[in-house]
């Protein structure tokens, strides 16, 4: 663990800390429901250290009081904003499980107690700041308002619900991540403009007076957080002389098109948007709230329009009507470019949760000593939420700027040499993008692997490769895991990268998702075929018994996903048992505001084809569905046997060595009388990894950190991959 850590070196938590730094008051203060840790994972410390930077002075107000405005009013009057998140993860996924169970932990909370934070905090922290100081403007953003920025499913109260910013205090929603938008908007309120005029900042979402107007004309895109001569050969993506003045080229809407010459790319692989003429962007209206609570049909219009209308580069303005008002969301920002991630994961963090807290920050210790090289991901999984917030566009770090923070922390007391993760959201996409700029710039899938992965997608293993034998190389590091998933398509393309990561980066279990076996259950979640996880499990195979090192996958799989029948879980429940795998973490599908599953979900119908989804709904199928993917577990024996029964498939019940469960429940056994659920005793033997293993054998090689089977709760479910036309080509354009 990574030690010391003194107040003057954290963003001021108290008045008395802002004292000592000898302000007069605070220009930003920043209200979050997690606890305030300076890491680079953690939301509030990104977005408060960039904003430091930008010269501007930051109070954090960690999980405040939110029964009454007082802790608002501690800093005094902020002199420019509010800022309000609900922290790292929407705050209902944080409290209830995929059951409406309140949760025993919140990983972002000291000692991981509960109740720190109140349900929604979006809108109670919105509501408190208003109250505290009217008139002071108040900007909401984070992953919870990011997702509820339209009209919505809530699984929790099982309804549409309006956009948080019908019912928060909010003057701007900042979706996305944001670092670039936020500064912008401080800056622009801090040289006196008027919170409305920043209606026209690319990234922000508002609300829309009865008797206002729908808004016309261009979006302005924020200036870049970092001047192009910092950046070694960038040319940095904006519109924004050095002195910050608007340029005469910028970005087209809607119909983004090199009409005068060829996009080109930069070295990060982004599009070099001063060469996109400007042109004004259109206005799509979607069904109104009234319509897609009343019609199912209309919710899944809205989400394919909501999904068609995420790539920054031809995204259009989305106006969705509220009874006389409406809601506006202004195409996305976009993406950063690798000079301005440099310059943000360069910033002076400690890695440390501020000195006041006594207790440890469970998320904190999974993380600390974990490296994030590369935001967003191409692949747009169906039950992921992912692409909604970070993006689809690929953001990369160069290995300069990777290499200085392995130094930094390979520098720090009390680090032990081993680094838990060098990833991101999918460990192997570093430096991978689109090879054709000039048609990403008009296409509209809404995955780059799914059905098939597109022919303009570089694969290139070759770059993360040379940097993870750099990373090994540097002097105070012992050991560089890979604890994000893997994404087995993309790795088995590249055998020598599959060599290497069994070699050195996997401390004896590796994180794979293959979610489920049956074609059309993964087809509807945007997932590669079951044959892509095999192939990947015999290079994985293969390459560790050349390394001499026992090692294991292990396996995702989601029950009670749409489309997933008892008759297809008995399927994949009997593929475990003939594969000799017995998965240890599995994941119950929870409907998150905004996917394309959740929609599914609360429609019955796929968004993107229109056609009829079987949804399993009730508490019994999902739990009868959960059990399947732990059949041999002795507390799961009457679940499994009503669930093979009810599908007519008695003939998987006995001795044979088909079975998934014999004729008589295990010895000890017994039914619980309240809920006439099972419990008994666990059966003899050891499990390893997701295999069992014979008693007395080894165990898996060694010094697997704990970060890697536990990893904290996290709003990204695991994944990535999405939509193509019916067609199947390989770019799909209006």
């Amino acid at each position: 663990m990574i030690h010391g850590g003194r107040e003057e070196n954290f963003l001021p938590m108290t008045p008395e800390e802002v004292r000592r730094r000898g302000w007069d008051a605070v220009d930003v203060v920043f209200a979050t429901g997690d606890a305030y840790v300076d890491h680079p994972s953690f939301a509030m410390a990104i977005l408060g250290r960039v904003l430091e930077a930008a010269g501007f002075r930051v109070a954090i107000l960690s999980q405040p009081d939110w029964r009454s405005c007082q802790p608002w009013r501690q800093f005094g009057r902020p002199r420019i904003c509010f800022a309000v998140s609900a922290g790292n993860m929407d705050s209902m996924v944080n409290h209830y499980t995929s059951n409406r169970k309140r949760r025993n932990e919140d990983a972002y909370s000291p000692g991981g107690r509960i109740g720190l934070r109140p349900d929604r905090a979006t809108l109670a922290y919105c509501q408190r700041a208003r109250e505290a100081y009217p008139g002071v403007p108040v900007i909401a953003g984070g992953i919870e308002a990011s997702l509820r920025r339209l009209a919505h499913y809530d699984y929790w109260s099982d309804k549409v619900r309006r956009s948080v910013l019908m019912d928060a205090k909010s003057d701007l929603l900042v979706y996305g991540m944001g670092e670039r938008v936020l500064v912008e908007i401080v800056r622009r309120l801090a040289a006196g403009e008027p919170v409305k005029n920043l209606r026209d900042l690319r990234g922000v979402a508002y609300r829309l007076g009865a008797k206002e107007p729908l808004p016309e004309g261009l979006v302005r895109p924020s200036r870049p957080l970092v001047p192009p001569s910092e950046g070694k050969g960038d040319r940095l993506v904006g519109f924004w002389g050095p002195q910050g003045q608007e340029g005469a080229s910028g970005l087209a809407g809607s119909t983004c098109r090199a009409e005068t010459s060829p996009s080109r790319e930069t070295e990060n692989h982004q599009i070099e948007c001063s060469l996109l003429p400007l042109a004004p962007v259109e206005t799509v209206v979607l069904p109104s709230y009234e319509e897609v609570s009343a019609s199912k049909e209309a919710f899944a219009r809205m989400t394919l329009l909501a999904y068609r209308h995420s790539n920054p580069y031809n995204g259009c303005r989305l106006v969705q009507y509220h009874g006389p008002e409406a809601v506006v969301v202004n195409p996305p920002d976009l993406p950063l470019h690798e000079a301005e991630m440099d310059w943000i994961y360069g910033l002076p963090f400690t890695r440390r949760a501020h000195p006041s807290y006594r207790e440890p920050i469970p998320a904190l210790e999974v993380v600390e000593t974990s490296i994030q090289i590369v935001r967003g991901c191409p692949g747009g999984c169906s039950f992921c939420s992912l692409s909604l917030h970070e993006g689809r566009i690929v953001q990369c770090r160069s290995e300069r700027s990777i290499m200085g923070e392995v130094r930094r922390l390979a520098r720090t007391a009390g680090f032990s040499g081993l680094i838990s993760d060098l990833g991101g959201p999918t460990a192997n996409l570093y430096r991978m993008h689109c090879r054709r700029p000039d048609l990403q710039v008009r296409c509209r899938r809404l995955s780059c692997w799914h059905p098939s992965i597109c022919r303009f997608f570089g694969l290139d293993h070759q770059p993360l490769l040379r940097l993870l034998r750099r990373v090994r190389k540097l002097p105070g590091v012992r050991r560089v895991l890979v604890a994000s998933g893997v994404r087995m398509d993309l790795a088995r393309r590249c055998p020598e990268y599959v060599e290497e990561l069994a070699r050195y980066h996997v401390g004896g279990h590796l994180k794979v998702a293959p979610e489920h076996t049956d074609p059309e259950v993964l087809y509807l979640m945007k997932k590669p075929p079951l044959e892509e996880f095999e192939a990947f499990r015999r290079l994985f195979d293969e390459a560790s018994r050349r390394a001499g090192l026992e090692q294991y996958l292990v396996p995702y799989f989601i029950a009670g996903h749409p489309g997933s029948t008892l008759q297809s879980m008995i399927e994949l429940a009997g593929y475990l048992k003939r594969s000799g795998l017995r998965p240890q973490q599995v994941q119950d599908f929870l409907p998150t505001p905004g996917t394309l599953s959740t929609c599914m979900y609360w429609t019955g119908l796929d968004p993107l084809t229109g056609r009829q989804v079987y949804v399993p709904r009730s508490a019994r199928e999902r739990r009868l569905q959960r059990a399947l993917l732990q059949y041999w577990k002795p507390e799961n024996y009457f679940d499994v046997r009503a669930a093979l029964q009810e599908a007519g498939r008695e003939d998987l019940i006995g001795n044979g060595p088909t079975c998934l469960i014999p004729a008589k429940p295990p010895a000890g056994l017994r039914r619980q009388k309240a809920s006439g659920r099972p419990t008994g005793p666990v059966r003899p033997g050891r499990i390893v990894a997701d295999r069992v293993a014979p008693e007395g054998s080894p165990g898996p090689a060694k010094s697997a950190p704990s970060a890697q089977l536990s990893r904290a709760p996290t709003q990204h479910v695991r994944g990535a991959d999405d939509f193509v036309d019916s067609a199947g080509e390989d770019v799909s354009v209006s």
